[in-house]
């Protein structure tokens, strides 16, 4: 594997960490707002908790919530820096 291979690799994993910690957050804001988490199921239902999250905010304040463009950007750049670092490392 090479150097920049590598260095795509690690890019992915911290920004799926980061999706990670914001996804945490926005259960934690709908916690906070009333809304029933089910922490048994939660990779199965969160799909479902981001769009409660940025519906939720959106009714609240007209605006999405701060953590929803954030978690989308970071999710689809781990995407992307992983297709990257495996593509760069089968060469």
């Amino acid at each position: 594997m090479t150097g920049t291979a590598t260095l795509f690799l690690v890019l992915s994993i911290s920004c799926a960490v980061i999706g990670l910690v914001l996804m945490m957050a926005m259960v934690g804001a709908l916690r906070t707002r009333g809304h029933r988490i089910n922490w048994v199921f939660l990779r199965l239902y969160m799909f479902k908790y981001i769009s409660q999250y940025r519906k939720v905010t959106l009714r609240e304040s007209g605006r999405t919530g701060p953590l929803f463009y954030p978690f989308i950007v970071s999710m689809n750049s781990a995407l992307l820096f992983a297709i990257l670092g495996l593509v760069l490392g089968s060469r």
